[in-house]
């Protein structure tokens, strides 16, 4: 009888060390996969607009680099939108992504979806273009106003003194054509006539019925800066409808403006590299969630693109 007791008690004791064992076995391999999963860095980018090449190739180039970094990226179009723009990033806050990088359509209104991902405790990244409100952590960017310089002086090189003169003026309120427009009137300060400075929003199509308007009331304008390439594409062609020869001059070297710039059409176009700001907000983005402090401010290199 003894010795059956101890048999049985032996049976019990095997049972139960097998059992812990598969426990333990199986809790591992649950707590790993979900450390795996928690350890991944998911990262939200809102876009001003996906309907200009310039922020299709900042986009894509994020994209990329966030493959290259093991981190999941979710690309949301604003369209052009403020308003669509904050309930973006609300949707992206409520998905508790880890990091949102945003591509301001207005610098003004975007401060208050800025200070939800704070409260919520989001880190936010602006990129090409700043917030005005919120706490960012870092700022990707070219110099947009060194960039309006560039296109004034090149301008005046092109011109009489005293010529007279238009800008196409992007979205009101983006940082991007504030200080373009505040870099360009610095360098062509009382050297020419800015007898029109009119808003086509970054947008082709605006760029050719604004500048026809232009033309109409101001047969004699000898240039014009358009404060992206888009705008200059539509104005150029507007120019060219009218057999005119005016000097155009645009900003961030897409590649149908450096076509234009190649064929005689365009005068010159400031390069900015989209690519690389998209890849070095991602970069930033990475780096800062594993525990590195970035600058406030990163600028990105430009330079003036002129007929080869």
């Amino acid at each position: 009888m003894k010795k059956f007791s101890i048999l049985v008690l032996a049976v019990f004791m095997s049972i139960v060390l097998a059992a812990c064992s598969m426990e333990s076995g199986g809790g591992s391999s649950s707590e790993s996969d979900s450390s795996s999963k928690d350890d991944e860095v998911v990262i939200g980018f809102s876009v001003s607009t996906l309907n200009n090449p310039f922020f299709v190739s900042l986009s894509d180039a994020a994209e990329e680099k966030a493959k290259s970094e093991e981190a999941k990226i979710t690309v949301v179009d604003a369209q052009d939108d403020a308003s669509k723009q904050a309930s973006d990033i609300e949707d992206l806050i409520q998905q508790k992504v880890d990091l949102i990088m945003i591509n301001p359509v207005d610098s003004s209104a975007i401060a208050s979806a800025v200070e939800s991902a704070n409260s919520a405790g989001i880190p936010v990244i602006t990129v090409d273009r700043s917030s005005e409100g919120g706490e960012v952590v870092s700022h990707i960017a070219s110099d947009n106003k060194a960039g309006g310089e560039m296109a004034g002086e090149y301008l005046l090189s092109q011109v009489d003194k005293g010529a007279k003169i238009a800008v196409l003026e992007g979205v009101a309120g983006s940082s991007a054509a504030i200080d373009r427009g505040e870099g360009f009137e610095k360098a062509v300060e009382g050297q020419v006539d800015i007898v029109a400075s009119l808003t086509a929003n970054f947008d082709r199509s605006e760029g050719l019925t604004v500048m026809e308007n232009i033309l109409q009331a101001n047969p004699d304008v000898k240039a014009v800066f358009a404060q992206n390439d888009e705008m200059a594409l539509g104005a150029l062609e507007a120019i060219q409808a009218e057999g005119k020869d005016i000097v155009v001059v645009g900003f961030d070297a897409t590649d149908d403006a450096v076509a234009k710039v190649d064929a005689g059409e365009m005068a010159a176009t400031v390069a900015q590299q989209p690519g690389l700001i998209g890849e070095t907000a991602v970069k930033t983005a990475v780096a800062y969630l594993n525990g590195d402090e970035p600058q406030d401010f990163i600028p990105v290199d430009l330079e003036l693109v002129t007929k080869k």
